[in-house]
């Protein structure tokens, strides 16, 4: 069953990240995270750290509140 929460920050974070003409694999490269973690975290599969948020919203030159409040 899928977390609602959690299915809707990735899809925020995908589509800040698709808005910047960004890739995944540039995302985890400038966030210094692995592929997997990204294509996970935007599905809504495993639960986000927030330090792992953080450099996410780093990444995307956003605050962290806007990947939060998943208006998208």
């Amino acid at each position: 069953m899928r977390d609602e929460l959690l299915f809707k920050i990735g899809q925020s974070v995908r589509y800040i990240r698709m808005k910047k003409g960004i890739s995944q694999e540039e995302l985890a490269f400038r966030a210094n995270l692995n592929m997997n973690s990204i294509s996970t975290l935007e599905r809504g599969l495993n639960n986000v750290k927030i330090k792992t948020l953080y450099a996410i919203a780093e990444a995307l030159e956003v605050n962290i509140e806007d990947i939060l409040n998943c208006k998208f």
